[in-house]
């Protein structure tokens, strides 16, 4: 049964409460179809916000960089808001006022903590790259000492997070029924092209991906 209540006051849905969704599931689905989050945070009072890749395991969502990044640094010594936006489709109503989005989106709470065992930050940057190219790492050279010394892992838990969406069609006035215009939703999708080889690929079969 999908939790009703927001796990903290900050991550409860004001707006348009009934779209709002905290449960585990819902939140991990949303996390898992996007491949981009934006990460908010503050370095000597001035705040950013920067979008980077990120992915999830189990109850984390994880992110990386170069070991002296001042983002990441930043996100190990103070709060962060994490947000992601999926836009699934254009719902064009009979009047201006009532077009919308059908969309997906997670609101995230909380610190950031450093992935630091060795083998954990390797696993972790594993799942990384077979969560985008499903048995890839195996094929790969590998990562060696230094590289995985230069690179940052962070992980943020998913306790203090929300989701909200909107997921039907068009919600006109009554009264506007019988306007002669179209309405109804065109839907979005993200869909991979035709891969380009680079000229000196030894390799020349085209890995799957998680998007097919």
């Amino acid at each position: 049964m999908p939790h009703t209540t927001a796990p903290s006051p900050r991550t409860r849905v004001r707006r348009l409460p009934e779209r709002a969704h905290y449960d585990a599931d819902s939140i991990a689905a949303i996390v898992d179809a996007a491949m981009l989050c934006t990460v908010a945070f503050q370095i000597d009072g001035m705040v950013h916000a920067i979008p980077t890749i990120h992915w999830r395991e189990g109850g984390h969502l994880y992110i990386h960089g170069a070991k002296g990044s001042r983002m990441l640094k930043a996100l190990t010594d103070g709060e962060a808001c994490v947000t992601i936006a999926l836009a699934d489709g254009l719902v064009l109503a009979r009047s201006a006022l009532h077009h919308s989005m059908n969309y997906r989106s997670v609101v995230i709470y909380g610190r950031f903590e450093a992935v630091t065992e060795p083998a954990y930050k390797l696993a972790s940057l594993r799942a990384f790259i077979d969560g985008l190219y499903p048995g890839r790492w195996d094929t790969l050279r590998p990562i060696n000492d230094k590289e995985l010394n230069a690179t940052t892992v962070l992980r943020i838990a998913l306790d203090e997070a929300s989701a909200k969406v909107r997921d039907w069609g068009v919600k006109d006035d009554e009264e506007d029924l019988e306007w002669p215009v179209w309405a109804g939703v065109i839907p979005l999708r993200t869909e991979t092209g035709a891969p380009e080889i680079e000229h000196d690929s030894v390799g020349r079969v085209v890995p799957p991906t998680r998007f097919g």
